[in-house]
């Protein structure tokens, strides 16, 4: 009997469960939005909320937190772009950490639910497995009825001020 036995296994063993708990969180992060199976996205849910409401309080300790809990993947580079094209011509990193940060800072408001995940037409192709798409809220989820979840998905739109 599986009696207070919370979670699910996912066919793997631990080690391979959290590490793909973290690769998951860190896409995440870094898309918006991944499609996943629904099993994999209900179990991700709880993991990547818990990691912004820690993100959400700004203190050294909760960047600890954080930290320990994505592993070495939240200090690797996502995009190298050029900062200046002045002088210095440096190099910026944007990290998983910071980017999450910057997520975070968007829900500021908000007391919690953050991801939405939901269940898309057909099957996988290489084992016929269910499809699901979880993404942040603030992710604009929209389209033009049955299209690919890659076509679907729109980041939202960056306001600009008007001097």
């Amino acid at each position: 009997m599986r009696h207070l036995k919370a979670g699910r296994k996912l066919n793997r063993n631990p080690a391979h469960r959290r590490s793909m708990l973290r690769n998951m969180a860190c896409a995440l992060i870094e898309h918006g939005s991944i499609t996943t199976t629904p099993a994999k996205a209900k179990e991700l849910r709880p993991f990547i909320e818990r990691l912004i409401t820690m993100a959400r309080k700004g203190d050294l300790a909760s960047r600890r937190l954080v930290v320990s809990r994505l592993g070495p993947t939240a200090h690797t580079p996502l995009v190298t772009e050029k900062a200046n094209e002045g002088v210095d011509k440096a190099w910026k990193k944007v990290t998983v950490l910071k980017k999450l940060e910057e997520r975070a800072k968007g829900f500021a408001g908000r007391p919690g639910g953050y991801t939405r995940i939901l269940k898309l037409h057909g099957y996988r192709i290489g084992d016929g497995g269910a499809k699901a798409l979880i993404a942040f809220v603030d992710v604009q989820i929209g389209g033009k009825g049955a299209g690919d979840a890659a076509d679907a998905v729109k980041e939202p739109k960056a306001e600009t001020a008007k001097a």
